[in-house]
């Protein structure tokens, strides 16, 4: 088997953290990342924005549902970023560095992805958790409010 997925899910605030990162240190001659690794924010498409006639150039995290965009800052110096409709082809990318277009690898994207099945699987499961999680509601009881308290004083009987 090739070299293993090591990507790991982030959140939204993580992935705005390495971005403010990348951007606080972009005039520095050696920049030095505080996280370094691969990554993957779900359910998030990257978008820029370009302003001033083209001289300053805004990135923005936007929601798009079964979008993935991938983060790779191995180095721990430069920070690549794409997005990706699959989370196998973001896994492919952060694996190989190649997009499943691309026809100059020594093995195709169908291989790979055929090689890391049960690694990706892994991977949607952590994303299923996750999502259930968030479905969960709290079962901290809440404090009852004047309205509510209003009503039951004047209640009939």
């Amino acid at each position: 088997m090739e070299s293993p997925i090591r990507a790991t899910l982030i959140t939204v605030d993580q992935a705005r953290a390495m971005l403010k990162d990348q951007h606080d240190q972009r005039g520095e001659r050696f920049p030095h990342l505080a996280l370094s690794g691969q990554y993957i924010l779900p359910d998030y498409r990257l978008t820029r924005k370009r302003e001033a006639f083209k001289i300053r150039r805004h990135t923005f995290l936007k929601r798009h549902f079964r979008s993935y965009v991938a983060f790779d800052s191995d180095n721990g110096q430069t920070l690549w970023i794409h997005n990706f409709p699959s989370l196998s082809e973001a896994c492919f990318w952060l694996n190989t560095g190649l997009k499943p277009t691309d026809t100059d690898s020594a093995s195709s994207y169908q291989e790979w992805k055929s090689l890391h099945v049960d690694e990706i699987e892994v991977l949607k499961k952590q994303l299923r958790t996750q999502h259930h999680e968030k479905k969960k509601p709290s079962t901290v009881a809440k404090k009852p409010t004047i309205a509510v308290v209003k009503k039951s004083k004047h209640a009939k009987k």
